[in-house]
């Protein structure tokens, strides 16, 4: 009978080791983004984004559990393992595949959807709670750094707030006279950055698109290689 190959059982083992290592930082820096305060505040992340952390979260914890079971798989030389390992992987592919094809499908209704959200920020660039004053403060940075004003009509999108002082600059102003042309535009006597910061948002999606993709190709490899890994393992230690 045909024995296991040691080469095929520590490379699965090294592989699976690191897969658990990235697990484990995931993990772990999700974990210390949620519950530390300091983090919290250091990385400006609010309310909503604990969706996006607590996803960090369970995916983390996913690739935690994966990695063990390749590793005691390969070492122990368990079908169990490497079979449950085997499954896992090759369902997370399977839902990154359709995700995928999902996203280009309905590329318009999320297109759609970040324009709904883009009008719900416009409603609060317009309102006077303090609730809205604090996300004001924060987007007038967000505009300053970026060299636009408004979401999606420019500066129109303020409404009677455009003329309400924040601090010790004004709204959307830009200064003339280093600025380069075509940057500024004459609104209500002033001089205002012209391009909406949605425009901004949507340049910095689809340039950051392709950057996602090969992400996403990366990890379809590299899970396509666990899956050979461990099948090839699988079925060397059935033959013993």
């Amino acid at each position: 009978m045909a024995g296991v190959s040691g080469c095929m059982k520590y490379s699965m083992f090294v592989f699976n080791f690191l897969f658990w290592l990235c697990g484990s930082a995931i993990l772990g820096v999700s974990v210390w983004i949620r519950v530390s305060k300091e983090a919290q505040q250091e990385l400006e992340i609010d309310n909503s984004l604990f969706a996006g952390v607590d996803l960090l979260i369970a995916v983390g914890s996913i690739i935690m559990v994966l990695g063990f079971l390749g590793c005691c798989g390969a070492i122990k030389e368990s079908r169990c393992m490497l079979l449950l390992f085997f499954i896992g992987l090759l369902l997370i592919l399977i839902l990154q595949v359709t995700g995928g094809i999902l996203g280009a499908v309905y590329r318009s209704q999320i297109e759609t959807s970040l324009n709904k959200t883009l009008l719900e920020s416009v409603n609060k660039l317009q309102s006077s709670t303090e609730a809205s004053k604090a996300f004001q403060e924060k987007f007038q940075e967000f505009e300053r750094m970026n060299e636009c004003c408004g979401l999606l009509k420019g500066p129109a999108d303020w409404g009677k707030n455009f003329n309400t002082p924040f601090g010790n600059s004004k709204i959307c102003q830009c200064g003339i006279t280093d600025a380069p042309k075509g940057l500024c535009t004459l609104f209500e006597g002033r001089y205002v950055y012209k391009q909406p910061c949605g425009k901004v948002v949507m340049e910095y999606l689809k340039d950051h698109l392709l950057i996602i993709m090969g992400m996403a190709f990366g990890l379809a490899v590299v899970e396509i290689i666990g899956l050979g890994f461990s099948m090839g393992l699988y079925c060397q230690i059935q033959r013993k």
